[in-house]
């Protein structure tokens, strides 16, 4: 293995230019990514990770600079050369069609033709189901991609890629809506496509998955090329998070007065038909309560019920010990609830619009005059947002599909902070967010707490879990099967229960 990640220079990038309305985002970036080798490209959201990678699939442009795969320097012009070139990617947000099934989804433009020249959906269907199997994973080809999670769409993202034969492969933030048995399942896809002689390049903010999947990295930051970590297995986790940031990153989890006081949101026997069970639980003021779980146990569904985005076949949500008759987001909204949901780019935001109109969308109330919107009251709670939470842009005014996905992610974070719920739900509030970020998001979540709010967190990752919050509710099958309170709780107690365990383990 360590001798094909020595290998050859495959993709070379030569003074990487790219400017977006007068804001360099790359700034003469060179370096080396070799045969063979999985190569983490690793910075701070902004950094240009993913603009570089874009220029590598043609969807942007270079200003100057040139890029050499095997030696020989190529213009990628578009997408399509770039996969005739044997470039595949799957990127941070996913591409899928959703009224098609995923077969459709995975031969998107190559549908096998019968004799008569029109699609063979059999054969299709077999050769998804062939390519799947041969990757470890279990899919039913005929499933419309509208009806998969967010996880379940990623996996077929990466199908779809690796049945296109590539011989370089780029996996942006590949496991953020992944469960660890999935992203073991990932990791153990690449090892073997590796050993095959396919090179990645592997963009990732979690350390933990870059020092066990990685060979070489490196560090971009503000646009320019850092430094190269020829190895990132043995190298200090501090060391490269200095790079990273640019300082060193003290405590990563930041303490917090914790004073729990009376019940804010009371949840009893919440039941959602054939998706949720008898799910009862309480959050406090000043009290961050945790949903864990693995991917599809009932974590997000059971907030989309009280959110009123699914409809309740029983149970009872009472706040300050009203009861709630929510039937739609908007009346969670007006209740005093916010949630920041788990798919940002379909659920959380308008990306054509603006930052200051996506921030500023759910508080309207609070920037009336009069019967009329008042703009300067809008700047006013915009920038204050933007600059708390560091959101990088050029202009308020700049639309949100031009950001990174983690200043996407702040900017849905901004909107609700401004809207000054009593509730708030954060569904991966960390998803796709730097390491630098991630501390300070964690900051914000305290200071919601500590100013006596009720918050909810759901996190995939364990280790943020475990941070952050003071009662953990674990999930399983569309149950609530335990809850378990944050100083007495580990990885293992909680991966016990969220894989079926029964309760008998620890009483």
């Amino acid at each position: 293995m360590e001798q094909q990640a020595l290998g050859k220079p495959i993709v070379e990038f030569c003074e990487i230019t790219k400017a977006f309305s007068g804001v360099t985002v790359l700034d003469h970036v060179s370096f080396q990514i070799r045969s063979g080798e999985v190569h983490c490209l690793m910075g701070e959201n902004g950094a240009g990770k993913s603009t570089l990678i874009k220029i590598l699939t043609g969807v942007y442009h270079a200003d100057s600079g040139k890029i050499l795969i095997d030696g020989q320097e190529v213009h990628i012009a578009n997408i399509d050369q770039a996969k005739a070139m044997g470039i595949g990617t799957v990127f941070q947000e996913n591409s899928l069609v959703p009224h098609l099934s995923i077969a459709e989804n995975i031969f998107l433009t190559r549908e096998p033709k019968g004799a008569s020249g029109l699609i063979d959906y059999a054969r299709m269907n077999r050769e998804s189901q062939e390519w799947a199997q041969k990757l470890g994973i279990d899919i039913d080809p005929r499933k419309k991609v509208r009806g998969l999670s967010v996880a379940e769409q990623q996996i077929v993202e990466i199908v779809k890629m690796f049945s296109q034969n590539p011989r370089i492969v780029i996996l942006d933030e590949p496991t953020s809506s992944l469960s660890d048995k999935e992203i073991t399942r990932l990791f153990d896809i690449v090892k073997r496509m590796q050993q095959q002689g396919i090179t990645f390049i592997y963009i990732s903010h979690r350390m933990e998955e870059i020092r066990e999947i990685g060979n070489r990295g490196s560090v971009l930051r503000d646009g320019k090329y850092i430094t190269l970590i020829e190895d990132v297995k043995n190298t200090d986790m501090s060391e490269i998070i200095r790079h990273i940031v640019g300082r060193e990153l003290t405590q990563q989890y930041p303490s917090r007065k914790t004073k729990i006081g009376e019940v804010v949101l009371n949840v009893e026997h919440l039941s959602v038909r054939n998706v949720l069970h008898d799910i009862s639980f309480q959050v406090h003021a000043g009290e961050v309560f945790g949903f864990s779980g693995l991917v599809g146990a009932g974590r997000t569904e059971t907030v989309k019920a009280i959110f009123g985005e699914y409809k309740k076949s029983d149970g009872q949500i009472t706040l300050h010990g009203k009861e709630l008759n929510i039937k739609s987001p908007h009346d969670a909204i007006r209740a005093g609830i916010g949630l920041l949901p788990e798919n940002r780019k379909e659920e959380g935001l308008f990306l054509t619009k603006p930052i200051s109109w996506n921030i500023s969308f759910a508080s309207l109330e609070k920037i009336k005059n009069g019967r009329f919107l008042s703009f300067a009251k809008e700047r006013q709670i915009v920038r204050q947002y933007v600059d708390e939470l560091r959101v990088k842009a050029s202009s308020l005014n700049r639309a949100v599909k031009y950001l990174s996905g983690g200043n996407q992610q702040k900017v849905v974070f901004a909107k609700w902070l401004s809207a000054g719920s009593d509730v708030y739900i954060f569904d991966e509030p960390t998803r796709g967010i730097d390491v630098g970020a991630k501390r300070e998001i964690y900051e914000i979540i305290n200071k919601l707490s500590e100013e006596g709010h009720a918050v909810i967190v759901i996190s995939s990752e364990l280790p943020e879990i475990l941070g952050i919050c003071d009662n953990i509710a674990v999930f399983h099958e569309g149950h609530l099967v335990k809850t378990i309170p944050g100083k007495e709780a580990t990885q293992e107690i909680i991966m016990y229960y969220a894989m079926g365990g029964q309760d008998e383990r620890s009483e």
